[in-house]
């Protein structure tokens, strides 16, 4: 299996229905390549990867990084 340096984890815990976690690539042109929808009290486990640079988190959650929580607003 092929270790990635890009090995970083978020968690996003929905705090309403509907939030939207969006998934970036990477390279020249930066393009949504992922969706997910969750609802209240849901929990998504992400990977930035060779592919994702970066993650846009659209409704009211909670985000845990290595660097702390942030809360998203609506």
């Amino acid at each position: 299996m092929d270790q990635s340096n890009n090995t970083d984890y978020i968690v996003v815990k929905a705090k309403e229905n509907g939030v939207q976690v969006i998934g970036l690539t990477r390279g020249h042109d930066t393009k949504f390549h992922h969706t997910e929808k969750l609802d209240k009290g849901e929990v998504l486990i992400a990977q930035f990867t060779d592919h994702t640079s970066a993650m846009k988190i659209r409704g009211k959650a909670e985000v845990q990084t290595k660097h702390g929580i942030i809360e998203s607003e609506s």
